[in-house]
């Protein structure tokens, strides 16, 4: 293989320094399916660092749902949907999609970052303005900067630093954007003020809730539900492998955004469909999903569990209800280290260290998934008490 330093492609100066800064990240090759526990390179763990929320990813009747669907329509969609690979299973579920999140349409992307930067590039050019969160989602970011549209960023869920910034602009279009859970700190989006202001300002509001979509609101509807309908967003962006269990992502809101989106969304147009065996099994897991309050109501009381038990532990915790809870470290070495500690005992939970977060920021990002216990989470806290106890 030839060496990786080659004049002004000397990449092994950049990856020394990730190391030497103890950012290096790795990948975990999981031999078990999604789930409660992990196995890695043949050790057991108890798995606090999946997205599976509400423990579907492994669902028997999701699972058989796929591999129906598999057996009469084969693996691969063959070609794009505006080709020949949308298939009526692909159909189905933007329909029920659509009545999920109460609006006119609803359109399937084969990921949420192509859904994400697909729709920002589609709805804005130079003559626009879009407004991002500080903490919001790379993809948000990266469609914001590829769309060439004049790129503001205000300070994390404030809206009166949003008005500052609006108030201001002579742009065409203004596109505001925010994650609805965010990803690192699962904190909630001010989704009212936010809407207030952009129907002051004449513009819209975009909410990538892919960490809310079947945690929150009647029916798992997410944090868009939480506000009246006359307060919802105008674009609505979710995935399916967190709640939901299976792969992809949509998009939802008017007839005239989705047809706009087909016609002008170039990670939409020019990619091929998800399989349409993925699109059966999402359908079964949003039927599911609907009726799993039982889920929801678990799920919550392992989040108060947590944070009753972190709290007494003296850990930092961050003003989060979601299934995400991140504990502030700090150091990126202090970080990874409790990492390492906890994975000694039994327990994944990845460090999250910059670029990832802000300077000074790394923490443990635990996420709790309704497959989990109430011992399990009692098992965590008995090993996070040690650890800090360690530390100190």
């Amino acid at each position: 293989m030839a060496p990786a330093k080659h004049g002004a492609f000397d990449l092994s100066s950049a990856l020394d320094q990730r190391h030497a800064q103890q950012r290096y990240r790795q990948r975990a090759t999981q031999q078990i399916a999604c789930g409660r526990e992990a196995v890695v390179d043949g050790k057991k763990y108890l798995n606090f660092c999946s997205n599976d929320y509400l423990g579907l990813a492994n669902h028997p009747d999701v699972a058989a749902a796929f591999a129906q669907a598999s057996a009469d329509f084969g693996v691969g969609s063959g070609a794009s949907h505006l080709v020949c690979g949308h298939s009526h299973y692909h159909h189905q579920l933007e329909e029920q999609l659509a009545d999920f999140c109460q609006t006119e349409r609803a359109l399937l992307f084969s990921t949420g970052y192509m859904a994400n930067f697909g729709i920002i590039t589609a709805l804005l050019d130079k003559q626009d303005a879009v407004f991002e969160d500080r903490l919001n989602h790379a993809s948000l970011i990266d469609g914001g900067l590829a769309s060439g549209a004049r790129f503001r960023r205000y300070l994390h869920a404030d809206a009166s630093s949003l008005q500052e910034q609006l108030k201001i602009s002579t742009a065409r279009r203004k596109l505001v954007v925010t994650d609805g859970i965010f990803s690192m700190d699962g904190d909630v989006a001010p989704l009212k003020d936010l809407m207030s202001l952009c129907e002051k300002h004449d513009a819209w509001l975009m909410v990538d809730d892919a960490h809310g979509f079947g945690v929150v609101g009647e029916q798992g509807r997410g944090v868009a539900s939480l506000v009246t309908p006359a307060e919802r967003p105008q674009i609505i962006v979710g995935t399916l492998g967190k709640a939901f269990g299976t792969f992809g992502a949509f998009v939802a809101g008017s007839e005239a955004l989705i047809e706009t989106l087909i016609q002008f969304s170039r990670s939409y147009i020019y990619t091929t469909a998800l399989p349409p065996a993925v699109a059966a099994a999402s359908l079964k897991s949003l039927e599911i999903l609907r009726a799993a309050d039982d889920r929801r109501e678990h799920l919550r009381q392992l989040v108060s569990k947590f944070r009753e038990g972190a709290q007494q532990i003296g850990l930092q915790l961050m003003p989060s209800e979601s299934p995400i809870q991140p504990i502030v470290i700090g150091g990126d070495g202090d970080a990874l280290a409790l990492s390492h500690s906890l994975k000694d005992s039994g327990f994944l939970i990845s460090a999250i260290r910059p670029p990832t977060v802000p300077e000074g920021s790394a923490r443990l990002r635990v996420t709790l998934s309704a497959a989990h216990s109430l011992a399990d989470v009692d098992a965590l806290l008995v090993a996070l008490s040690r650890a800090h106890a360690a530390k100190k």
